[in-house]
């Protein structure tokens, strides 16, 4: 670009493109010497740092006088400078130091979509109630109660690892985290199921279909399904080995013989170690729209989630049946805690209720048996003839 001299000494300017907007703008550069040497410096642009001739002229005078830095001299200097431990550099530390933490692709899900672009430049010092706040009461007027209690966690998690590892100050209060109701036992009637099913078999996509079965017959979780490998299915010894699943400790889960007969008929795509494969072979990561599609061609409700309701429907069945006890529905659903099974207990309440009912006509049927036996048991009585008079 051509130098354009100005009616200051040793400005000039070189017409650009303008940055953030059409057309160009002048770009300012100023030539002195110091010491001997010739230097020759950009000082700014016409719009984006409102440069003027006069402004670059002052700038000049200064430079001269040595009361001015150049800007590659501030740029350095600002490199030099300790960096705040904001949210967002805390948050990449965080991810460096623990890099195969669990459930760290959908932390930094949250993270972008909800954290970064509010308080990605915050120090936690600097944070007020009112940031978190803010945050809490948008997601949860878009109905997101379980991504709100998720993401204050995450934010309080970031905080504390820069707290623990003594690289910045902590907020002055406390993040607390909203209470979440997510106890929710879907299940389905027989006739729902059956239509499900159906809806099922006349989907394109053999995976989704086959994935709504084996929730049912397993319980099986969607995140155990997507990550699991025809290695994990054992046919010869009829278990399911379940790698680092939701509790974190590796589970085996039994192939009872609808899922046995399910997974052998599946199609195995080649070169592809899983059994419900997403792109190119890969790790499925998302199922969403095809199970939805699904659902809804069989009428059932728009809140029922397709393939946890299954998991919820299998062990409701069961625990309905009066077949099983909790203590087995908990190893059955790979539950950490006997707390999360405690939902079927009316269930299993019911079925042992009908079971005890069930007593009432036996009771009933013995005494009468009783005492139709009693009364054959009796000896007849002969009644006496009367006599006649000759």
């Amino acid at each position: 670009m051509k130098r354009i001299r100005t009616k200051y000494p040793g400005v000039f300017y070189r017409e650009g493109e303008r940055i953030g907007g059409p057309g160009t703008e002048r770009i300012y550069y100023i030539v002195f010497r110091k010491d001997g040497r010739l230097h020759e410096e950009k000082v700014g642009r016409q719009y984006v740092d409102d440069m003027t001739e006069a402004k670059a002229a002052r700038i000049r005078a200064e430079r001269i006088e040595g009361k001015r830095p150049s800007r590659k001299e501030i740029r350095e200097a600002e490199k030099a400078k300790p960096q705040p431990w904001t949210i967002g550099r805390l948050w990449d530390e965080y991810k460096r130091l623990n890099p195969s933490v669990k459930g760290i692709a959908q932390d930094e899900n949250r993270y972008k979509l909800h954290v970064m672009p509010l308080l990605e430049k915050k120090e936690p010092k600097d944070l007020v109630p009112l940031d978190i706040d803010r945050l809490r009461i948008r997601l949860q007027r878009q109905g997101k109660e379980a991504t709100a209690k998720n993401t204050l966690e995450l934010i309080r998690r970031i905080v504390n690892f820069g707290v623990k590892k003594n690289l910045c100050a902590p907020p002055r209060f406390k993040i607390t985290l909203p209470r979440l109701n997510n106890i929710k036992t879907e299940f389905l009637t027989p006739e729902q199921i059956a239509s499900y099913l159906a809806a099922a078999d006349q989907d394109p996509n053999i995976h989704a279909a086959a994935m709504i079965r084996l929730a049912l017959f397993t319980g099986l979780r969607r995140g155990e399904m997507f990550k699991l490998r025809w290695d994990d299915v054992d046919f010869e010894r009829g278990f399911i080995t379940l790698k680092d699943p939701k509790g974190g400790v590796d589970q085996k889960v039994p192939l009872n013989d609808a899922a046995r007969e399910l997974l052998a008929g599946h199609p195995r795509i080649e070169g592809s170690p899983f059994v419900f494969p997403g792109r190119s072979g890969r790790q499925r990561t998302d199922i969403k729209n095809a199970v939805k599609r699904i659902r809804d061609r069989a009428g059932l409700p728009d809140d029922f989630r397709p393939l946890h309701g299954m998991r919820h429907t299998f062990a409701s069945l069961l625990a309905s049946s009066g077949q099983v006890d909790l203590y087995t529905l908990q190893k059955l659903m790979t539950h950490k805690s006997p707390a999360m099974t405690q939902r079927y207990a009316h269930l299993s309440d019911e079925a042992l209720k009908n079971a005890a009912n069930a007593l009432n006509p036996l009771i009933a049927g013995a005494v009468q048996a009783a005492e139709e036996k009693a009364r054959s048991a009796e000896p007849k009585r002969i009644k006496p003839r009367k006599r006649t008079e000759t």
